[in-house]
């Protein structure tokens, strides 16, 4: 397999991927405030959302892609 086809496919997957998924979700830690030895840490819950059109677009560029590299001239 060469590259562009590799490229190709996990843009389909991504795109598959982010289309039924929506998005997702992480949690990011950091210190809010430090006092001597004493530390307060706050968890923050984060939400990126990956709008549908973009997933469309990958999954037919990736689809493009993999079509486009299976003909030989």
């Amino acid at each position: 397999m060469n590259v562009i086809r590799i490229v190709a496919i996990v843009l389909i997957v991504g795109g598959i991927a982010g289309f039924f998924t929506g998005g997702f979700n992480f949690t990011r830690e950091h210190t809010a405030v430090k006092i001597g030895p004493l530390a307060l840490t706050v968890k923050e819950n984060e939400s990126v959302n990956i709008p549908q059109w973009l997933s469309i677009g990958a999954a037919v560029v990736g689809v493009v892609l993999l079509v486009g590299t299976g003909r030989k001239s």
